[in-house]
């Protein structure tokens, strides 16, 4: 599954091709990847059909695209409240911006065909954006936006509005949003009994983090996935969230993480930050902070909650039990 990096690439992307466009149709190709929206396909284009889109929005992993200053023979939607077009991309969801007589991919769900608009140079942007699925995990669908409980953005974006989609308003704020409180997190995270790794994959708590950005920030934090939560000191739950935003940032500046062709940016281009991890995916490899030292230490795989978790047991030693 795309985790923030991958999320925060396509939002990018979106971003520079479509901020400011209208919609001026919608095609609905397998009706399955609108499952979220209950009044079905007909109600869904609809909704779109002659909306701009004013912004593309990031919160954790969940994308939205606010619609604004619709065409004059566009009908109302919502009575006239804020919506916006949000997108899930689920285990295998690509939001890619093609030409219209670009053939067909496979696994295509849903098209949106945007007006004419150039670029800075004058060149003709590709007027098609495109949601392809194989696994049917993702979907789109037009939801309302709310205002947020802090009074501020709702996630990374260029418009700055004080809303989200119901949807997301219980996801938790991420690192790299402007808006996270570290002071929010580390009381939050004190307070529980559990392990750091469990905290980090909670998108209530702190969103955006997935399994392999998980592993890499406690590797770098120098932290074991099963140390006690209410144990942390303030210094290494300072640590562990820089080593979060410096994982990601890096990450950010690759494309991402792609292990196979199914996470792509919205150029159909793969990210290569894998080439970079430390810890995940490592196993029985030395472990290159420890190799430095001297030292020859190789990075093991546990399971953890119906997956791996990869660490190194010298510089990420085992808590010790409780007593």
């Amino acid at each position: 599954m795309p985790e923030l990096p991958e999320v925060e690439v396509v939002r990018r992307g979106l971003a520079r091709w479509v901020t400011g466009r209208r919609i001026d149709d919608v095609e609905v190709l397998d009706p399955r990847s609108l499952r979220r929206h209950a009044l079905g396909p007909e109600d869904f284009r609809s909704n779109l059909a002659g909306y701009r889109v004013t912004d593309v929005v990031r919160r954790g992993k969940f994308l939205w695209m606010p619609l604004g200053e619709p065409s004059p023979d566009a009908e109302p939607v919502n009575g006239g409240s804020p919506v916006a077009l949000m997108a899930h991309l689920g285990m295998s969801g690509q939001l890619l911006i093609e030409d219209p007589g670009a053939p067909d991919e496979k696994h295509l769900k849903v098209r949106l065909s945007l007006c004419t608009a150039t670029d800075d140079d004058g060149k003709s942007l590709p007027g098609e954006l495109r949601f392809i699925d194989q696994r049917i995990f993702g979907g789109m669908f037009v939801t309302s936006l709310q205002p947020t409980a802090d009074g501020k953005a709702g996630g990374r974006g260029s418009s700055g509005l004080p809303l989200i989609p119901r949807e997301a308003a219980h996801i938790a704020r991420d690192p790299l949003d402007p808006a996270f409180s570290f002071e929010n997190f580390f009381a939050r995270v004190r307070v529980r009994r559990s392990g750091i790794k469990r905290a980090l994959l909670d998108q209530g708590l702190i969103s955006g983090i997935g399994n392999i950005y998980a592993d890499e920030a406690l590797w770098a934090a120098k932290l074991h996935y099963a140390r006690a939560t209410d144990t942390l000191r303030r210094s290494e739950a300072l640590r562990l969230v820089n080593a979060c935003r410096d994982v990601m940032t890096r990450a950010l500046d690759a494309g991402g993480t792609s292990f196979d062709s199914l996470y792509v940016n919205v150029n159909g281009a793969s990210g290569y930050f894998e080439r970079s991890l430390e810890a995940y995916g490592r196993t029985g490899r030395p472990c290159r902070r420890c190799a430095l030292t001297g030292r020859k230490s190789l990075i093991r795989r546990d399971t953890f909650m119906n997956r791996s978790s990869f660490s190194c047991p010298r510089c990420q030693p085992k808590p010790r039990p409780r007593a």
